[in-house]
Order: structure tokens, then C-alpha cells, then sequence
């Protein structure tokens, strides 16, 4: 496998879902998709503030790495480390793609059953619905806010 399907093959769209009564997510067949491309199965689950990150196993990787290497460079940092590093929990997809939350992860960001993933490129976000809604309205409200980072990248 050569990274040129890593950086072609990205977590992309969003996607409504409901957690069964075990709290298991069904994956969608696009990012499992996607998942595929990387050398692992395995994901790492995350809380990452209001919300669920997942990440690919080499994508967590390399985040670990940059903290490792640069974080202790920045000030503050150590709460980050222990909220999310210190939470993250591998998960192994079943058969039919499932992923069980675990139970702790889900209460710390106030997942009960209705969810909305959200592609991120190199991993997805996990939101409970009521947050995602209060969450995507205020960045539509907010949305000129972003003009000048994007102008900067080139994108407007």
C-alpha cells in the first residue's frame, strides 16, 4: 500500500445515526471505506472536548508524536494531555462494522443514543445530535469569520 491512498482517500460527509442499547455505532461503508486504506482496523476513540474524536491508529500516532516532540514546548498543555490521551481507548470494528462506545466516553460528552458523525478528513467527530445542532448553527452564524483563513489558504 503507498501513501498516495492516504492522502486521496479521506473521512469525508456527515451522517445521522442512533446507538443501539449496547451503545454500539454503525460505522458508514464510507468510512470504513476509508479506514481500509490505513494499515490497522483498529481505531482510537477520544473524548475531545463537547464531542468524540476517531481516529485511524497511525493518525493518533502521529498525534501522539507531535506531543511528545513539541507539546511540552507549549504552556498548559498538560490537562489537554490527560483529558485525551489518558481517555483514548482502541476499538476494534465488528463483523458487521459496529463500534461499541465505551460507556465512559460517551457520558463524559453527553452521548445518549442520537448521534451525527462528521468527517474531518483524517479522522471523525462523534457528536450527541442537541450539541451538533447548537454547534453547526453558531459556526453558520459565524460563518464570515472565517474569510480571512480561508483567503490565506487560497479557498476564497
Amino acid at each position: 500500500m503507498g501513501n498516495s491512498n492516504l492522502t486521496t482517500s479521506r473521512f469525508r460527509g456527515r451522517s445521522e445515526h442512533a446507538l443501539d442499547i449496547k451503545g454500539r455505532l454503525n460505522v458508514p461503508s464510507r468510512f470504513r471505506d476509508v479506514l481500509a486504506q490505513y494499515d490497522s482496523e483498529e481505531l482510537m476513540v477520544t473524548s475531545w472536548g463537547a464531542h468524540l474524536r476517531v481516529f485511524p491508529v497511525s493518525q493518533w500516532e502521529i498525534l501522539e508524536n507531535k506531543l511528545l516532540t513539541n507539546g511540552r514546548e507549549q504552556p498548559g498543555l498538560t490537562g489537554f494531555i490527560r483529558l485525551v490521551v489518558s481517555g483514548v481507548t482502541p476499538c476494534q470494528p465488528d463483523k458487521q462494522g459496529r463500534v461499541l462506545l465505551p460507556p465512559s466516553l460517551r457520558s463524559e460528552v453527553g452521548i445518549v443514543k442520537d448521534v451525527v458523525l462528521t468527517g474531518m478528513l483524517d479522522y471523525v467527530e462523534i457528536w450527541d445530535k442537541e450539541a451538533w445542532e447548537l454547534e453547526n448553527q453558531a459556526t453558520r452564524e459565524n460563518f464570515g469569520d472565517y474569510t480571512e483563513s480561508l483567503a490565506k489558504l487560497g479557498i476564497f
